[in-house]
């Protein structure tokens, strides 16, 4: 990895991912143990990461408004299914990311932790617990899911049409934590979306708009993605 300094600034030269999804952590967690011991302070510039070493430094580009912010990693997540990496709520508010909740990211590497084995050993626990939650193919850049379930990428912005008859779910979300559900249903309803619920699965809470006709779809995946909620799941309702 190649690094570029100049005075006190160190200018990160790898592109680790890009046009993945971050998210945010904040109260339900502040004051509470982080994988590497440390105590969570959602003030401080920090982030949870599933597999990178502790203590590596990224920096982050918002790619919606290309707003940028340097966090260090000493915590392990975000146990959510294509989502990269949780950030502390103070680098969510350098992002300009609060109201969404999530958003679309570049991270660089600006210098890699040692690759302790805590590190090592907190990772294999990440991997296991996505595992368990996702099955073995968690970590695959395309998603989905199986059965009566269909997952939808917005980034495509195609909206295909649905057997007629049937009802649907849209996912809006899905957060570890209360307090991020409840600010991306409030923010969908300030959208003017209604018909908000939460569902929960094993410590995941889903936000959702519940029962949509399929002849409804369309609209309302438009009117998401103007609105810039950019990434949803729709699921099929059970006859």
């Amino acid at each position: 990895m190649l690094l570029l300094s100049l005075g006190n600034f160190i200018f990160a030269q790898e592109v680790y991912k890009s046009k993945v999804t971050a998210s945010y952590y904040a109260e339900d967690f502040h004051g509470k143990r982080t994988s590497n011991g440390e105590t969570f302070n959602m003030n401080s510039l920090t982030c949870a990461h599933k597999s990178l070493p502790f203590n590596t430094v990224l920096k982050v580009t918002n790619l919606a408004n290309g707003k940028t912010v340097q966090v260090r990693v000493n915590d392990r997540g975000p146990f959510v299914l294509n989502r990269e990496i949780d950030l502390s709520k103070a680098a969510a508010v350098q992002l300009g990311m609060i109201g969404t909740g999530t958003t679309q990211v570049r991270l660089e590497i600006v210098k890699k932790g040692p690759n302790t084995k805590l590190s090592k050993q907190t990772a294999a626990s990440a991997s296991k617990i996505m595992t368990k939650r996702f099955g073995a193919d968690w970590n695959k850049t395309a998603s989905g899911s199986t059965g009566s379930k269909t997952a939808v990428s917005s980034t495509t912005k195609k909206i295909a049409p649905k057997p007629a008859g049937t009802r649907w779910d849209i996912q809006v979300g899905a957060f570890s934590s209360k307090e991020n559900a409840t600010n991306r249903a409030r923010a969908l309803t300030k959208a003017g979306f209604s018909n908000i619920v939460f569902q929960k699965k094993d410590e995941i809470i889903r936000v959702a708009i519940k029962d949509v006709a399929a002849e409804d779809l369309p609209e309302i995946e438009k009117k998401l993605q103007e609105k810039g909620f950019t990434e949803y799941t729709l699921r099929q309702r059970n006859k």
